[in-house]
Formats: structure tokens, C-alpha cells, sequence
């Protein structure tokens, strides 16, 4: 597709996560800088979120988790979710009362392999996130951008985190070093220091967001999710098995890294549990300590990787904000933990949509600055956040 002069469009970006609860979709206006060079400018019309069934999400779980699944249930639930995806863009379309121009869907992630492991004779890197784009485009009846990850791992990419460009383009300061936090299923931080260029953002995927906490809360209590971390605030901590796993090779792994079901799915929570149980933990201290995982590998992350990379950068006088998204942040507990990490290294913690887009709403609007940079034919992967040896042109066009 030759390159056309940008313009602007109003873009509907799609994303199912790794928690797979359900679908996000966020309506953006993104028009072209009025300064030649600089980031688009992004205007957030709308975001509704669309919880998958009962049906949906055990069939997602299952194609992510499944030692072996038959081609001809993928096959369906590619299909599937792809009409769920279009009924999630329909339903958000009316309720904003927009027509959008152009789609950008993510798609979900049924497995993700950043580094190569031996197969069949040659090392092998490989991501997939299935969720038929045809069906959306003939639904909407305008072009779809799907699968960007696979364009970033052929150059040499891990295929993500993708979310930093976002970050760069819509969160970055003069005067503030901003560590963005996703808290999905994985966590994933984007660190970028004060004034700072495109190339010297820092981001990777910190290991479990909400993922091992939603593995013990079905395991041991039949939810879904910690509503509020109000389990995780009745147990105590088992110190000694967080930081067994903190020792984990993937933890001390220098970026760029990403991880999935893959290292934190299933298996892991069997081992988890386990370990817990050997340590003595009652229920609810299970959940109480994977939730502590989850912040602890953070400040991990923050003090092995990101402190001397704004400090290298920027005065460690300059103000740091660490600015957090994604479903995690309605659990009252993980977010307490945060706080009271973060306090004592003077890093203020904040919510996203103190910048002006939901909690819930950014990964739909990075997917929706991804689809209108690549109809465009503009690079959308951060080299320095997923490894690749060059911007590349992401995602793959289905015309309506």
C-alpha cells in the first residue's frame, strides 16, 4: 500500500487483554501534528468496556492454557471473537453517536513467545492474537489494522510492548520523568525521562499484572477477580515464596523482555499455590501474596532497571510520576501496596485518567494511534522498548 498524506480520522481501537474479561474499545480523533516531525495529536471521544460471557472466557482461558486444543476450535473461536469485536465497536459507535473511519483491533493473544527456542530444526519466535479482522470490516464496512505484533518480532522484536509509542506520543514531559504502568493480566512500565527523545524510552513487561491473582481467586474461591482486593486484605504476606520468585530468571533479565500465560499462566499458579501451601497460607493468603508478587516485581523492576535510566537522563532532582492504568486499579489493595512502595523513593503515584484517558481505556486508544499510523504507512514500534532492529510499519490492512 503506497503512503497517503495523513489526515484526520476518527479511529475506533479494539483490545482484549490477557486477563481476557473482555473487550475494550476507545473512539479517538488522531490528526497530524501541526509541527512537521512531532507525534500526532490524539483527542479521546469516548471508551466503553464489554465483559465476555461466561462461555467466551473459559474458551479463551482454555486456547491460552490448553496443552493441545484442535485447529478446528481455534478456528471457531477466531470467527467468534471477531463477531464480538464488531458488536463491541457497533455498540460503542452508537452510544457515542460517531462513525469511525478506520478500526484498529489488537485481537487476543492466545500465545506469545518474544524469545526463540529450538523447533523443527531452526530457532523459532512466534506471537499470535486471533479474532477474525474480515468480520469486522465487512460489519463496519471500513478498513481494519489487526495482528501488530508480528512485523516487530520479523525485525527482530519481541512484538511488544507496543503501548509505548502512546506513551511517547500522548504522556511524556519537559519537566516530569512519567513511568507508565499497565496492569493487565502482565504488568508492563514505559519509562520515559524528562524531555527526553523517542529513542530513549525504556519499556518491557515487569511480569504478573492481574494474572496470577485472577489464577488463585478461581482456584480457591470460584471468582473470576479479587473485587477490590478485599481477599487480598484479610491474608498476610508469605514473604519468603516472593522473594523465591523474584529470584526467577525472567525477573532479573535485562529489557527489552515480555512474558504472557506462557511464564505466568496455568502452570504457574499450580506451583504458586503450592508453594504457599507449603509455607502454611490460608486462602486468602494466597491471594494476599500473589497480589504482593505483583507489586513487588514492580519496585523490582523500578529499582534494577529504571532508576538509573531516568537518572542517566535527567537530575534525579526531577520530579518522577509513576502513572498507572488498566484493570488493576480498581483493586484497592495492590494499588495501597504501590502507594506505600513508591512513597519512601519519592515517586508520586497517579491514575491515567488524572492525564485524561481511563484507567481502562488505553490499551483501545494505543491500538487506535497503531491502526492510523499504519494506514499512513508510519512506523509504530519503540525499537529501544521491544529490541527490534528498526521501526517498522506494523499490523496487516483488511479492507471493508
Amino acid at each position: 500500500m503506497m503512503a497517503m498524506k495523513a489526515k484526520s480520522m476518527v479511529v475506533a481501537g479494539v483490545m482484549s487483554g490477557t486477563s481476557a474479561d473482555g473487550v475494550d474499545v476507545a473512539l479517538c480523533k488522531i490528526s497530524p501534528s501541526q509541527v512537521e516531525g512531532d507525534s500526532p495529536q490524539i483527542k479521546l471521544i469516548g471508551a466503553a468496556g464489554f465483559g465476555y460471557s461466561k462461555a467466551v472466557r473459559a474458551a479463551v482461558l482454555q486456547a491460552m492454557d490448553a496443552k493441545a486444543v484442535s485447529v478446528a476450535e481455534i478456528s471457531r473461536l477466531n470467527w467468534r471473537l471477531g463477531e464480538i469485536y464488531a458488536d463491541a465497536v457497533v455498540s460503542a459507535l452508537d452510544q457515542f453517536g460517531v462513525k469511525a473511519a478506520l478500526v484498529g483491533c489488537h485481537g487476543q493473544t492466545i500465545y506469545h513467545q518474544g524469545v526463540a527456542s529450538r523447533y523443527l530444526g531452526s530457532d523459532v519466535r512466534c506471537t499470535w492474537q486471533i479474532g477474525e479482522a474480515s468480520v469486522i470490516a465487512e460489519r463496519l464496512r471500513v478498513p481494519v489494522v489487526s495482528d501488530f505484533r508480528p512485523a516487530d518480532l520479523s525485525a527482530g522484536g519481541q512484538g511488544a510492548p507496543l503501548v509505548p509509542m502512546l506513551d511517547y506520543a500522548m504522556f511524556r514531559s519537559a519537566k516530569v520523568n512519567r513511568v507508565l504502568q499497565n496492569l493487565g493480566g502482565i504488568g508492563n512500565m514505559t519509562a520515559i525521562p524528562a524531555g527526553a527523545s523517542v529513542d530513549r524510552v525504556m519499556a518491557f513487561d515487569t511480569g504478573p499484572g492481574n494474572m496470577v491473582i485472577d489464577g488463585c481467586m478461581a482456584r480457591l474461591y470460584g471468582r473470576g477477580f479479587d473485587r477490590g482486593g478485599t481477599v487480598a486484605r484479610r491474608g498476610k504476606v508469605i514473604s519468603a515464596v516472593v522473594e523465591r520468585i523474584l529470584r526467577e530468571r525472567y525477573f532479573s533479565a535485562l529489557p527489552p523482555k515480555s512474558c504472557g500465560r506462557e511464564e505466568f499462566g496455568e502452570k504457574f499458579v499450580d506451583r504458586f499455590v503450592g508453594m504457599c501451601r507449603k509455607a502454611g497460607a490460608s486462602d486468602a493468603d494466597v491471594v494476599t501474596t500473589a497480589t504482593a508478587l505483583t507489586a513487588q516485581s514492580i519496585f523490582d523492576a523500578y529499582r534494577r532497571f529504571v532508576w538509573g535510566h531516568l537518572g542517566q537522563i535527567a537530575p534525579l532532582a526531577v520530579r518522577t510520576e509513576y502513572v498507572v492504568a488498566g484493570g488493576g486499579v480498581k483493586n484497592a489493595t495492590l494499588m495501597e501496596m504501590l502507594r506505600q512502595g513508591f512513597e519512601p523513593l519519592g515517586v508520586r503515584v497517579r491514575l491515567m485518567q488524572e492525564l485524561g484517558v481511563p484507567a481502562q481505556a488505553k490499551e483501545g486508544v494505543a491500538f487506535a494511534l497503531m491502526a492510523w499510523l499504519t494506514w499512513f504507512g508510519m512506523t509504530g514500534n519503540v525499537p529501544a522498548a521491544t529490541g527490534a532492529s528498526r521501526p517498522v510499519v506494523l499490523g496487516k490492512v483488511t479492507h471493508g
